[in-house]
């Protein structure tokens, strides 16, 4: 089977996070700071920006890919995939050890959560039907 929406948002994910990953070792070298962040929160910052955008990529893209497998239209697909894709963005861009406010994190991160949350109750949703013969 061929998934070739879900295969473009998955290739854009894979960029931001080298993106996200290359930022970290950057400033680690900069730092001289091997391991962990060292007490520095700029390190800190960073990876969390990396982890944060690893703890939810596997999982959306997952269901964005049970989506496109069970036949939804590429309009839902890649309103679902651009929408992550711009929240994962805007993200790291807003995340800021001394500014828990800044609106691209909460925007980055809202975007994030309802691209999960419509894309898991559509495969709920789905299944349901599929098991239930509808």
């Amino acid at each position: 089977m061929i998934l070739p929406i879900t295969g473009l948002y998955i290739g854009l994910t894979i960029i931001i996070v080298i993106v996200l990953a290359v930022r970290i070792g950057i400033y680690r070298v900069k730092e001289n700071i091997s391991i962990s962040h060292g007490g520095n929160v700029e390190v800190e910052t960073r990876i969390r920006a990396h982890g944060n955008l690893t703890e939810t990529a596997a999982l959306t893209l997952l269901a964005i890919a049970v989506l496109e497998a069970n036949g939804v239209g590429p309009i839902m697909l890649h309103g679902l995939g651009a929408a992550y894709i711009l929240g994962r963005i805007l993200h790291p861009i807003g995340l800021r050890h001394n500014n828990i406010k800044n609106p691209a994190r909460a925007i980055g991160s809202l975007l994030s959560t309802l691209v999960m949350l419509i894309a898991g109750i559509y495969s709920i949703i789905l299944s349901v039907l599929f098991l239930f013969g509808a």
